[in-house]
């Protein structure tokens, strides 16, 4: 290092510090794009609701549960999970009803809606962590490998976290032919990773790309951004909604309750599927995750309010991101969607389904996890997590 370095400023110093794994920061149009962006206020993205993006309550009591070494124990499966291993013939011949998803495990599905094929979220990689060496690793592995996926004509990205936004599969994916729809500002990891701006939609919300006669529309999400320590709130987070000729599908990406998934379902839906988010929720970010029954409830609202269509949960079994045990979120929405009566898919990782078909039902993670209890049923017309005011406030940008 020379003396005319310690001039530089330093958050420059601190960027050229910065590994690959973090990515790169919007500039030049793409930041002139973010600036001219309705939600885009006071130099953050700003959420469709108020939300608290850092941890609440005391960083003591919330270290004394996570390191707790029994509740350390109920956050693991007690045994291997039993991945389905998805082969060539799994996918080979198209859906006899032209609707097929394939849960991979955490928030990445295969699906393949009237003739095309969308992966969203694709996390392959063995930890989501911009470190190889440290960060939360996978409690089982992938179904198959990318290579054995075979093409994809869309690859749909919620926002830029490392459980959703993962380097080396990025890297894989970016030679091939695939196109990335992205949510604004998400395209600059994009870049700095090798794929083309020609091979890129990058959308700000209720904005609709068209990928093969499939319509790809960026919907809001009540969540928050970030790659590295100073977290810019420059890269908008979305759920997306899927229309093909024939049928509708809805990806929750990571997002808090909020009264918006009504407004997708009257503008988008009803869905013949949706993929929600149900796992690493917690009482100490309670308005950026949804739990199982905040989960149901979304996906009611996105249904006009009825049950209807398929329910596939996503973002849990896959990494230990929150204190609550390792199969609650499973467990819990099999409650969840009893007590409503709608139909909910419980597939093995790598497990094909059609949801208009059979769906998988069997309660898979109870032979490789302790007993998990049922203390959240409530009688109908009880009030919800979701309607409890919380004087919610907005962190975003430390403000």
């Amino acid at each position: 290092m020379t003396g005319a370095d310690y001039l530089l400023p330093f958050r420059t110093k601190l960027r050229s510090m910065r590994t690959e794994s973090f990515g790169a920061d919007p500039a030049g149009a793409r930041m002139e794009r973010i600036r001219r962006s309705p939600h885009f206020v006071d130099g953050v993205f700003q959420n469709p609701v108020g939300a608290r993006t850092r941890p609440s309550g005391s960083t003591v009591e919330f270290a004394k549960i996570y390191f707790h070494k029994e509740q350390r124990a109920r956050r693991t499966p007690t045994g291997t999970v039993p991945v389905h291993a998805t082969t060539l013939a799994d996918l080979a011949a198209p859906p006899a009803t032209g609707l097929r998803l394939t849960w991979m495990g955490h928030s990445s599905v295969l699906a393949e809606i009237d003739g095309r094929r969308i992966l969203f979220d694709p996390v392959w990689g063995e930890r989501c962590s911009p470190f190889p060496f440290a960060g939360p690793k996978r409690l089982h592995p992938t179904p198959l490998s990318l290579a054995a996926l075979g093409p994809v004509d869309v690859v749909v990205i919620s926002h830029d976290h490392y459980d959703h936004l993962d380097l080396p599969t990025i890297r894989a994916l970016a030679g091939t032919d695939t196109v990335f729809a992205v949510p604004l500002g998400v395209g600059a990891h994009l870049e700095r990773w090798g794929v083309p701006p020609s091979r890129m939609h990058e959308l700000d919300w209720n904005e609709t790309a068209t990928v093969a006669g499939i319509s790809l529309t960026a919907t809001p999400a009540r969540h928050f951004c970030g790659r590295g320590l100073r977290n810019q709130q420059h890269t908008l987070w979305a759920s997306w909604a899927v229309v093909g000729p024939e049928h509708r599908i809805y990806h929750s990406g990571d997002t808090g309750y909020f009264p918006g998934f009504r407004d997708i379902g009257a503008e988008h839906g009803p869905f013949d599927a949706t993929m929600i988010q149900i796992g690493a929720y917690s009482e100490y970010w309670p308005d950026i995750h949804m739990t199982p029954a905040e989960g149901m409830r979304a996906h009611l609202d996105l249904q006009g309010g009825r049950p209807h269509g398929v329910l596939l949960p996503i973002h849990w079994g896959t990494f230990n991101l929150a204190p609550h045990p390792w199969a609650e979120p499973g467990e819990w929405t099999k409650d969840a969607g009893e007590e409503v009566g709608q139909a909910v898919a419980f597939p093995r990782p790598g497990e094909p389904f059609e949801p208009a078909g059979k769906l998988p039902a069997e309660a898979w993670w109870r032979a490789v996890s302790q007993p998990i209890a049922h203390p959240w049923r409530r009688p109908r017309g009880a009030e919800s997590v979701a309607e409890t005011s919380r004087g919610d406030m907005d962190l975003a940008g430390e403000r």
